[in-house]
C-alpha cells in the first residue's frame, strides 16, 4: 500500500472528462473504452448470432451439431 500514499490525485481530471458536454456517452469518454467495448460487443452480437443460428436449426429440425440424432 506505500505506493499510493503519494500518489496524484486524479478526481479532478476525471471530473473534468466525464463532464465535459460532448456528446459521447459516459462508457466512451475514457481512451481505454474502445479496448473494452469492441471485444464487448463482438461477444455480445456473436452470441446473438449463434442463438438465432442454433434456434433456427431447431425449428428446422435439426438437434444437434452432430450426425443424425
Amino acid at each position: 500500500m506505500a505506493g499510493f500514499v503519494n500518489r496524484e490525485n486524479r478526481v479532478p481530471h476525471y471530473q473534468r472528462l466525464f463532464q465535459k458536454n460532448d456528446g459521447l456517452r459516459q462508457w466512451w469518454k475514457t481512451p481505454r473504452s474502445k479496448y473494452m467495448l469492441y471485444p464487448y460487443f463482438v461477444a455480445l452480437w456473436g452470441t446473438l448470432g449463434g442463438t438465432m443460428y442454433m434456434m433456427g436449426r431447431m425449428v428446422l429440425g435439426h438437434k444437434t451439431w452432430f450426425g443424425k440424432n
